[in-house]
Order: structure tokens, then C-alpha cells, then sequence
């Protein structure tokens, strides 16, 4: 009997000292209790590195900022696409499967984007792209927003100043099939170029091409007022290069793929007087949140922000600033309030989200000393929906 008593005894204090195992994730999140994860996809490897490391900048300076949301501390999870389409999908399964991110920033080129625009969109995480122009981005999209402008502007923006500010009424363009972006970026640049009385011709050539002469010996017969490229700065300079090899001294235009500093590195004085359309530069600054964080990143990185940079940090300000109106960790409250993003003052200007897109206006800046070089800005032309 005392065995049996003894045994109950036991019983009864591991019993006491037992409790029920809790669920993963059934814990009520509180305040302080655990930090909020938010994906962070770019390029930092690969033939466009160059775009993720400048948007890296600008993020993580955003987070040193502001690096609390909802009274917990944000942490940024960030994986390398290493500029491949394929690897961005992989990056946003890994991201919200594994490490179950609250919302995802990335990544650049818009083909990237759109790969991990399908992950985010199936699984109804908020998404925000900080530099992704081309339409299709966020078409048909509840979960994708960008912080930058669209290029059916962008592409009115290049054909704008190509007739206005360098009297062009033919141009050469050469179009990089392997990017969406350029080949969105070139229809609408077209489009605009046309109606403005000017007459169009378009060649092709693909990413990581190295050669460029046979498109180039036949831009040199026609003689074009202008030569338009509408891919990114690894192809942009090498084309430039050529072409003043050539005996091309056609002004050169292209998109906000140019704007990297590797385009002054592998172009050389070749890209001397080129101009590009971009989403931000110094003189721009007017508010106290541009002049703020154009000096801090003049003094953190010992350089000047570029259109990347800044574009990175509005991202990130942008997401948190919809997470602090949603008033909770809650996917859907954080998209409807990304929805209703207005008038949100950031680096890049005065913000506002029209189905997942940022109307603003566009810089035009140009290659002078190895420089980039304010040159005008472009308002936006379009009545935006009601």
C-alpha cells in the first residue's frame, strides 16, 4: 500500500509540473516579445550587383533610422537573387515559408520582380518593390506596390526630353529582349517619340552580349539624332564604348538602368555627356526628410545618394508607415493600408499609391567628369484616377 501511495505521490507532482506543449505560432504576439521579419530580395551578386548592393544602402540606413515598428524591433532578412530570375521566386518561398517574413522588399530589374510578385501574390504577403518600373509589375496585383514611377512615364519622360531638350526627330533604339523592362521601356519611349513627330528604328540584343558592332554599323548608316538604350549600365556602357569606336558621337540616351556607378568604370570616357531618366538626385531636395538623409548618407558612405538609394529607403519607410496605420502584425490590414498610401512624404518626393503605383515626377541627369549630373525633372503629364 505504501508503494502504491508512494507511486501516486510521484505521479501527482510530474503531473503539477507538466504543461500542455504550445503550437508553433499560437502564441498571442506581444509587444518586445520577438522581432517583426521583413524579407529583403535583391540582386547583391551577378551581372547587375550593382543595383542591389546601392538599394542595400538605402534600406539598412532607413532601418538604423527607424528601427523599431509596432514597438518591436524590425529585422531584415535578406537574400541574394544574384540577379537571376529564378533564384528571386526561390528567395520569396524561402523567405515567407521558412522564416515566415511579415512583408517583402525587392527586388530591382522588373523580371525579377514579377517572379516574386507570383510568390508574394499566392500567398497574400504585402509586397513593395522599391525600383521595378514596368507596368506589369502590379497589374492584376492586390499584394504589389512599388516606390518608384512606371514606365509608360518614363518612356514619355526619355521621348519628352530627346525632342525638347536635344532637338532629336529620328532615333536609333537598341532594345535588351531578354529584360521586360527594356522592352516595356522601348515600347512606350516609341509610342511617345512617334507622336511627337519623330521616326523610330529598333534593333536587339540580349544581356550579358559583349559584341554590339553589327547593330551598331547599321545605327552609324542611318545617322539618328539620338541613340536610345533602354537596357541596364553592364550594356549601356559597353555600347557606348563601341559606338565611339565606331565614330558614333549620337548623343546617347537611356533609362534608370543606367544610373550605377560601374556605368563610369566599365564606360570610361565613352560615356562622357550620356543622359539618363532616374528617380532622384541631390538638388531635387526640398524637404526636411530629402535634406536629412542626403547629408546622412553623404556622411555615412562618403558618396552622394543615387535614385537606388533613395528608392530604398522609401521603400522601407513606406512598409512601415502602412504597418503602423494597420495597428497590427496582420498581412491583410497591412496591404489595405499600402493601398491607401497618400501623399507620403519621401526621399524621393511626395508619394502617392494609385493600384500599387507611386505617381511622381522623373529626373533626367547626365555623365559629366565621371559624375552624374542634375539636369531637369519631368512632371508627371497624366490626371491621375479619381
Amino acid at each position: 500500500m505504501k508503494k502504491i501511495w508512494g507511486f501516486m505521490l510521484l505521479l501527482s507532482v510530474l503531473m503539477s509540473g507538466c504543461k500542455p506543449k504550445k503550437i508553433p505560432g499560437s502564441e498571442e504576439r506581444k509587444p518586445g516579445m520577438e522581432s517583426i521579419k521583413i524579407g529583403v530580395i535583391l540582386p547583391m551578386t551577378g551581372n547587375v550587383s550593382g543595383f542591389g548592393q546601392q538599394t542595400w544602402l538605402g534600406i539598412q540606413m532607413a532601418q538604423k533610422e527607424k528601427p523599431k515598428v509596432l514597438g518591436q524591433k524590425v529585422e531584415l532578412l535578406l537574400c541574394d537573387e544574384k540577379s537571376d530570375k529564378t533564384e528571386s521566386a526561390n528567395c520569396a518561398q524561402r523567405l515567407i515559408q521558412k522564416d515566415q517574413v511579415i512583408a517583402v522588399l525587392g527586388s530591382v530589374p522588373s523580371s525579377n520582380t514579377m517572379a516574386i510578385a507570383a510568390v508574394t501574390e499566392e500567398n497574400k504577403v504585402p509586397h513593395v518593390t522599391p525600383s521595378s518600373t514596368d507596368p506589369l509589375v502590379t497589374q492584376g496585383k492586390r499584394y504589389v506596390f512599388r516606390a518608384c514611377f512606371v514606365d509608360t512615364f518614363q518612356g514619355k519622360v526619355l521621348a519628352r526630353f530627346a525632342v525638347e531638350n536635344l532637338k532629336a526627330r529620328s532615333a536609333a533604339l537598341l532594345t535588351d529582349v531578354a529584360q521586360d523592362y527594356s522592352a516595356g521601356l522601348s515600347r512606350y519611349f516609341t509610342q511617345q517619340f512617334q507622336k511627337l513627330g519623330g521616326t523610330v528604328t529598333e534593333l536587339k540584343y540580349q544581356s550579358m552580349e559583349q559584341e554590339f558592332s553589327a547593330q551598331l554599323t547599321q545605327i552609324r548608316r542611318l545617322k539618328p539624332d539620338v541613340l536610345v538604350v533602354t537596357g541596364y549600365y553592364p550594356e549601356i556602357a559597353l555600347i557606348a564604348r563601341q559606338a565611339r569606336d565606331l565614330g558614333i558621337q549620337t548623343p546617347i540616351l537611356a533609362g534608370d538602368g543606367a544610373e550605377d556607378s560601374r556605368l563610369v568604370e566599365i564606360g570610361g570616357e565613352a560615356v562622357e555627356g550620356l543622359y539618363f531618366s532616374t528617380h532622384f538626385d541631390e538638388q531635387m531636395a526640398t524637404t526636411e526628410i530629402q535634406f536629412h538623409y542626403t547629408k546622412l548618407f553623404r556622411e555615412t558612405y562618403n558618396k552622394p545618394i543615387d535614385g537606388l538609394a533613395a528608392l530604398g529607403i522609401d521603400a522601407y519607410l513606406i512598409l512601415l508607415d502602412a504597418m503602423e496605420r494597420a495597428g497590427a502584425q496582420d498581412r491583410e490590414k497591412i496591404r489595405d493600408a499600402l493601398d491607401r498610401t497618400e501623399k507620403f512624404q519621401g526621399v524621393t518626393g511626395e508619394i502617392t499609391l494609385i493600384k500599387g503605383d507611386a505617381v511622381k515626377p522623373a529626373v533626367v541627369r547626365k555623365v559629366e567628369k565621371g559624375g552624374f549630373h542634375y539636369v531637369t525633372t519631368i512632371a508627371p503629364t497624366l490626371p491621375s484616377p479619381q
